[in-house]
């Protein structure tokens, strides 16, 4: 088998490439919200590449890791994710202070810094999820209904702990990429449709209860399950924002007027006029939108579907299932991301608070992105898999296996 020698021979450039992409559109575009005036005097681009250049001391450290390594410290790092998030609750609030109606950052007392753990845990997550899956492939021999139960009330008892604490924060947003990582990882593992398309229905219709029950009966979510009542009126503002206008509705109001004006090509380049609040976070592509046009905008969605594009051909081409579970978790962790945050900007999906993936501006969440994409640089820098090499039963791809039952069907 060959076996590649040099650094540079074994470096992802590609994806070395597609992040630094993004590290010029998110200065730009935060450049172009702080133009405005808002922020007074900080400097958010110069923050962000402060966080960009400790993102890349993360993949660095995680590249001294093999896939084997990480796979074995997947249940110390979810133990470790779990007791961030333990610690977010029962701390004082000097500590983890309330902010967006959410007490989900650790406030550092040195330089003002804070830290939100479960940005993290979204990648530990992913990892012990792999972990549980693959590991319950290569010990069952023969797959059945019962089987593929267990698997499933594994996974989901390992997605649940995290998801409650998340929840009781609370953070829905977070909560909600929590919840599709695990149906990401779900819909590879091979488990029966015959389970899937049950439990697939039962939570299309816990979600329409919800929906109902959001919309004629609120108190009773607020007094069973703890929702606080900003989050119902960012779900009114979403489906009636002519009542909210001004008030709940405002950051979806300025969001429309913000991209709607930019047209085809956009306004230019720092050339925004548009006030949006938290336009250099959550809503950085209401600025790309204005200033950039449908043109600019659809470049930034094509930057996506290069980098989803890449992490799927790495998962196809894994000769061990492990990988290409992580690479089902990560891409469905980004696509949630990217779906969710455009669509609140343009009315498609109500506000969540969740950022764009290494363009939005945030320590934590941009650590927590540059952190997964450590695992996948550490993939490729360790693959000894070659075309001529034959995968075991056992670690095979989980993408590919599903593949060839297709063909033989």
């Amino acid at each position: 088998m060959k076996k590649r020698q040099t650094f540079s021979e074994r470096f992802d450039w590609t994806l070395c490439l597609i992040i630094f992409l993004f590290l010029l559109v998110s200065c730009l575009a935060i450049y172009s919200a702080q133009a405005t005036g808002q922020y007074g005097t900080t400097n958010f681009v110069f923050k962000q590449i402060q966080w960009y250049v400790i993102g890349s001391v993360i993949v660095a450290i995680i590249m001294y890791f093999d896939p084997d390594q990480i796979r074995r410290l997947s249940w110390y790092l979810y133990g470790f994710g779990i007791l961030l998030l333990i610690l977010i609750i029962i701390s004082p609030e000097s500590l983890v202070p309330k902010i967006n109606g959410a007490r989900s950052w650790f406030k550092l007392p040195v330089g003002g810094i804070a830290i939100q753990p479960s940005e993290f845990m979204k990648t530990f997550l992913i990892l012990i999820l792999s972990r549980i899956a693959i590991s319950h492939q290569q010990t069952t021999e023969i797959k059945t209904i019962k089987t593929d139960l267990v698997l499933l009330g594994k996974l989901g008892v390992v997605t649940l702990l995290p998801l409650a604490l998340i929840m009781k924060q609370p953070d829905l947003g977070t909560s909600l990429v929590i919840i599709s990582i695990f149906l990401g990882i779900v819909l590879v593992s091979g488990i029966n449709w015959k389970i899937l398309l049950p439990a697939i229905g039962g939570g299309i219709s816990i979600g329409s209860l919800l929906i109902y029950l959001v919309l004629y009966f609120p108190e009773l979510l607020q007094k069973y399950l703890g929702v606080e009542s900003y989050q119902f009126k960012r779900i009114y503002a979403w489906l009636r924002p002519e009542e909210y206008a001004g008030k709940e509705a405002f950051h979806l109001e300025q969001s429309l007027d913000a991209i709607g004006s930019g047209m085809m090509t956009g306004k230019g380049f720092t050339k925004a006029v548009v006030y949006i609040p938290e336009s250099h976070s959550d809503f950085i592509f209401s600025v790309i939108g204005e200033e950039f046009g449908f043109v600019g905008g659809s470049i930034v969605i094509g930057l996506y579907f290069i980098l989803i594009y890449h992490l799927i051909k790495i998962a196809l081409s894994a000769a061990d299932g492990f990988i290409s579970y992580v690479c089902a978790g990560i891409i469905s962790m980004l696509t949630f991301h990217v779906f969710q945050n455009i669509g609140m900007t343009i009315q498609v999906l109500p506000i969540t608070g969740i950022p764009l993936p290494f363009i939005s501006y945030g320590g934590s969440s941009l650590m927590g992105t540059m952190m997964a994409m450590g695992v996948i640089f550490s993939i490729q820098y360790y693959s000894r898999a070659s075309m001529f090499s034959t995968p075991t039963k056992t670690s095979s791809s989980p993408m590919k296996r599903k593949r060839s039952h297709t063909i033989r069907g």
